[in-house]
This record gives structure tokens, sequence and C-alpha cells, in this order.
């Protein structure tokens, strides 16, 4: 730890109102430090931070890691963030597959499942699923509902936040406004956590690869096109939790085809798995489905690669305009159709650094996710831990503790 001036030191006091909660997040990023170190940092006397400490060790949620280098007499102890005091479940709800794993406090991966499942039989048959493997994946991580500090849950439609109710979601029949928090909590008695999809991708791919960007976009391309958004360091889900619904934005060049959602023009309709997949129907070739589409891509085949370049360029005109507004310094491609090659971001590419402003470009960043089929499962986490481990949360759940003992 650098020493730090008595100005800084006051300034991060004020910043730093000296809660266990708050003390909490300064060891967060896992580096071990002493009560004389959180002291010097919070400007609060060594007595109150060992009060604090205390506390926090008898939760679990930090533990002794060694001892410090001794100036004379006793070396001081020294203490960490423990990631596996409790665990996470995340999942990710997609058009045809659960995906669920069990990861620690710090987003490690403990155990994980897939199961194929359609998202379109029903919020009960999905959620039951759910619970199901909830119970096989904690036994197989050698844990139990004891041990879960939060479920997160990532669904492929609007999502109200507050709530965790789906919003009118497109591909989601029967789960307008079905109460997912309530439905899980009577088998899992944990806080849990529903975000779109595209969100918790979002926090997922930034946290594990980008954490140093504030300003960052995940876009995703498979049955649907959505981002999520990060601004400023916050997630951004506007109003009503559809901030980022990209797939429904006109695109010029597709007036005469009709959208799903009843208008014309819209970028899914053009750009998404089902829509080059139709496309290239139409050009004779056997494609069914957006999986279709990413394997003709594989075996060469050029109708495909000049399809899925098209698309590309589609889902570049709409983001040439998000980064003009939102000025990001990276954009990640992710999804089962955006995840298949470079020939897609190609075509991104292209559009976006034509039409941006020089300057909104200067920096940017644009290419494939890193985290893959793992982002959503990450994020799903993330969700569960930027709640649990809050100052608040911390603090409500020592009192909890104090109270019990």
């Amino acid at each position: 730890m650098n020493k730090t001036t008595g100005r800084q030191v006051s300034a991060e006091a004020q910043a730093l109102p000296g809660r266990a909660g708050d003390i909490f997040q300064l060891l967060r990023d896992g580096r071990a430090r002493t009560r004389a170190e959180l002291a010097g940092i919070t400007g609060l006397a060594r007595s109150t931070v060992a009060t604090r400490i205390d506390a926090l060790i008898s939760s679990g949620l930090v533990g002794p890691a060694g001892e410090a280098t001794s100036s004379g007499g006793r070396p001081p102890s020294r203490f960490a963030f423990n990631p596996a005091a409790r665990v996470v479940l995340a999942v990710d709800v997609g058009a045809t597959h659960v995906a669920l794993a069990v990861t620690d406090l710090g987003g490690s991966v403990l155990a994980e499942r897939r199961v194929d499942q359609q998202v379109a039989d029903g919020p009960e048959k999905v959620l039951g699923l759910v619970v199901r493997e909830a119970a096989k994946l904690l036994a197989s991580a050698s844990r139990g509902v004891a041990d879960l500090a939060g479920v997160g849950i990532g669904l492929p439609g609007p999502v109200e936040h507050d709530t965790g109710r789906p919003v009118k979601p497109p591909i989601m029949p029967g789960w307008d406004g079905f109460d997912v928090v309530r439905f899980v909590q009577r088998s899992l008695p944990v806080p849990v956590l529903v975000d779109n999809d595209v969100n918790i991708m979002a926090l997922g791919e930034r946290t594990a690869h980008w954490p140093d960007q504030d300003n960052f976009i995940f876009v995703k391309v498979a049955t649907g096109i959505g981002a999520g958004i990060i601004s400023s360091g916050q997630l951004q889900r506007g109003a009503n939790g559809t901030a980022g619904d990209l797939g429904h934005v006109r695109v010029p060049r597709g007036d005469h085809v009709l959208c799903r959602c009843g208008n014309h023009g819209c970028l899914e309709a053009l750009a998404s798995g089902p829509a080059i997949a139709a496309g290239l129907r139409s050009e004779g070739l056997e494609a069914a489905t957006g999986a279709d589409v990413v394997s003709l891509v594989a075996h060469g085949n050029q109708q495909a690669v000049q399809a899925l370049r098209q698309a590309g360029r589609d889902v570049g005109d709409v983001l040439a305009t998000v980064v003009n507004l939102l000025n990001p310094s990276v954009i990640v491609i992710g999804g089962s159709i955006g995840e298949s090659g470079e020939h897609l971001v190609a075509g991104v590419r292209e559009v976006v650094y034509r039409r941006s402003l020089p300057l909104a470009t200067s920096q940017l960043r644009i290419g494939l996710s890193h985290a893959g089929d793992k982002a959503a499962i990450l994020g799903a986490s993330q969700l569960v831990t930027q709640h649990v481990l809050s100052p608040a949360v911390i603090e409500a759940t020592l009192a909890g503790n104090a109270m019990a003992g």
C-alpha cells in the first residue's frame, strides 16, 4: 500500500463512511491488508477497524491471509476477501436452452450444466427445471442451499429490473408479467435478481475481460439482436428496462421486410440468425436456423459468408448512431451469430468507422467476445454479487448475524 498524505486520507475517509460494509469494499479486490493499512486508508481508529474486521471474519466473508513483514515485534496479521464463503446460482435462459452454474463470490465456476429447453414452453416448466437442476449443481459442488447467497437469472426478453417480471417478451409466450422472483424463492429462499440476457452478458464480458473500460457496449446477435450498455461504469437499463433494444431500430434497406413486432425494416428482421437463414433459403441453400448459417460459413460457403458480412453492415448502420451518441471505447460482438467469426465483425467495422465521427472512433475497438457462451453465466453471477456484497446489504447481513448471535 502506498503511503498517503493527511489530505489524501481525509478525502478518502469522507468517501468511505467506515461501516464494516464500506471497509469490506476495500478488500474485494483480493489484496490482503493489515488493520493498520485499513486504518490508514480510512482515517478510522485502529480499534474501530479491528471491530469491523472481527464482524466480517465472523460472517466468513473475510479470512486471515498470513502475516505482513514486521518492522519489529510480532508481525501484524493480514486479512483478505474469502470468495468461497458463499456461492451463487447463475442462470442463462435462452430461446432453446438453459445454462446453469454454481460460482463462488469471485465468479469462479464450481459446477455447470446446459440443458435443451424451449423458453416458449412457459415459465413454470422452465423455472421448474432451473430449481431441480440447482439442487443437483449445488450437490456436485459440495454445497447446499444454506451456502447460497443468491440467484441471478438472464431472460431473452425485456425485464422490469425492479420486480424481475418480463414485459411483453416477443419470443416468450406466457411469461408476460410472470413473477419469476416469487416462483424461484419458493424453493430457493434467497435474493433472486432477474435481467435481460444481453445486460448480464455485458456485465460478464466487461468484468472478466474489460474491467478498466467504463464505456462499453456488448451486442448480441442471435435469434434476436440487442445491446447491453455500460456508461461511466454503470449498466444502463433505461426507464422501463428496454435500453439497448437495437433489434427494432429501422434499417433503411429493409423497408419491404416485415418484422415480427409488426413494423417494417427492423434490424432483427434483416440481420438475426433466422433472418439470415431465410435469405439463404431464398437463394436455394438449406438453412433452417442460425446454427445452419454458422455451419455454412464454417465450411466456407461464399453465399453464407457474404450474407453474414451484409448482416454486419446492417448492424453497423445502427451502431454508427450509437457510437456518435454514447461514445463507447469498446464494442464487443457476441451471441451465436456474432461469435461465428470475423465476417460479421468486418461488416460492422466497415460501416461504423466510415459513418461515425472521427473523434468518436479514434480510440474505438470493435471485436469478438472473449467470454463467448460463458458471458451470460459470468454476468448472472456478477449481478448477484454486486447486490449481496454491496455496503448496505453487508451491513444488514452483519446486523442479522449479531441479532442471531
